[in-house]
């Protein structure tokens, strides 16, 4: 009888697993209207995606003055997830992908593209010989199911708990022959590899929108539709969509190799100062970084030809607003700039949002606070928003036309460079982040004024003075 009590504990044990697995995955959820808003968004390997979606399932969630709580998922978790009835909505759907579930109105149109390591076909019967991995249950499944109908040698393996952004990679490393993703996924992955081509265009385009469950909620996908035609109708799902995406895809393959390669070489000796410049003004350190290049390439003993220099590119009348006694020593230059946008930013208006202030005052840093004040009241005139970048930037680049400088306080500007300024910032800001997060900047290098200055020397052929 002893030698029985093991096996049937066991036995025990696995039916109280099971039955917990049972209670857990069929378990109703609570109503939403009771303060809690359970929704599945992309994983984290999906990081604009899901950033995207977090920022509008969060505006969605305060006009129901409900709380809601993410679930990261894969494409095919999701559909599990909300077939096991675990979450009250999904995001970031191709509409009419999935029979088991009911869509909301679109709000977003993403081009699907299939792009290969060597040679992407230019027409879809150059992909009857290759092989092509898409991720199961996703967006660009459903792209290719449609095609199917019409190309019926076209075939795909399916790869399940694997994002479009790991497939890219994959393929761009060499280990897959073809994938399928988005425009802007594409443009993304573009940043870390040069490479990669635009790819072929697979049509229709995808149109995205959040679902229910097929016995979901009715009031719910009402809800959802309202809110989403709302956004639409009042500019704000465009604003959000360009603070994600907006900045996509602004630099060439030489640009992206050459800052890559910067980020290796030079970028670990300035770091610490990058570090030291962000505890004092709490800004991001990649932030200050990415500004940092874009005005010098990180290099300190930059010159223009309007007599900015530096490593922050600061004129004789901002450095000695702030301090700097040489423009030249690195140290001084990076403290210096990264105060200066902080002064500028805390000038902004306290109601503009944290996000958009930053990008006002990188506008402002370029161009001056009084040309960026006179573009806020160009979006005002415009019926804009001028609390928000991505109104602002549509108006910036009038300062430059006299029936529009000739109008405001502060006169012609070269508004169009700002954006363009502020823009690239924006993407190199994001491509530190990722580098970061993947631990592909190294750690900070301290290094001596002269130990520094001769590394640039070598690096980027400068002729520094002694």
């Amino acid at each position: 009888m002893m030698s029985l009590l093991p096996l049937r504990l066991a036995v025990v044990i696995g039916l109280l697993a099971w039955l917990s697995f049972k209670l857990n995955t069929t378990t109703p959820l609570p109503d939403w209207r009771q303060g809690e808003l359970v929704v599945i968004v992309p994983n984290s390997e999906m990081d604009v995606e899901a950033a995207f979606e977090t920022d509008l399932i969060e505006l969605f969630a305060k006009q129901l003055n409900v709380k809601p709580r993410f679930l990261q998922l894969t494409s095919d978790e999701a559909i599990a997830a909300m077939n096991a009835g675990r979450a009250h909505l999904m995001t970031s759907l191709r509409v009419d992908s999935n029979r088991t579930l009911r869509f909301s109105h679109p709000y977003q149109t993403l081009e699907e593209r299939v792009i290969c390591n060597d040679n992407t076909p230019r027409k879809i019967e150059g992909l009857f010989s290759r092989q092509l991995i898409v991720s199961s249950d996703s967006a660009q499944v459903a792209a290719l199911h449609l095609l199917h109908d019409e190309y019926e040698n076209l075939a795909w393996e399916v790869r399940k708990k694997s994002s479009p952004i790991q497939l890219l990679q994959e393929m761009a490393d060499g280990k897959l022959d073809c994938t399928v993703a988005n425009e802007e996924q594409i443009a993304t992955m573009r940043n870390f590899y040069p490479s990669l081509g635009a790819g072929l265009s697979l049509q229709p385009a995808s149109k995205m929108s959040w679902a229910i469950d097929i016995e979901g909620d009715d009031a719910l996908l009402e809800a959802a539709n309202r809110f989403l035609d709302g956004v639409n109708a009042d500019n704000s799902l465009r604003q959000l969509i360009d603070r994600h995406y907006g900045h996509n895809d602004r630099l060439g393959s030489t640009d992206t190799t050459s800052f890559l390669n910067h980020t290796r070489q030079l970028l670990p000796h300035y770091r610490q100062w990058f570090n030291e410049a962000a505890e004092i003004t709490g800004l991001d350190w990649r932030l200050i970084a990415a500004l940092a290049y874009r005005e010098s390439r990180w290099d300190p003993n930059a010159t223009s030809f309007t007599k900015v220099r530096g490593m922050m590119m600061l004129t004789e009348d901002t450095a000695d607003r702030m301090g700097v006694k040489n423009r030249l020593d690195p140290q001084e230059s990076i403290m210096a700039g990264a105060r200066y946008l902080q002064m500028i930013k805390e000038q902004l208006p306290l109601r503009i949002a944290e996000q958009d202030r930053i990008w006002l005052a990188l506008a402002a840093y370029n161009q001056g606070l009084g040309h960026l004040e006179d573009a806020r009241v160009l979006a005002v005139r415009s019926g804009l928003n001028p609390d928000v970048w991505s109104d602002v930037k549509r108006v910036m680049p009038l300062l430059s036309k006299a029936e529009y400088f000739d109008t405001v306080k502060h006169g012609q500007a070269r508004g169009g460079e700002a954006v363009i300024h502020v823009e690239t910032v924006r993407l190199y800001h994001d491509m530190l982040i990722k580098l970061d997060e993947q631990n592909e900047l190294g750690s900070p290098q301290p290094a001596t004024q002269y130990g520094l200055l001769g590394l640039v020397k070598n690096t980027l052929g400068l002729h520094l003075p002694r």
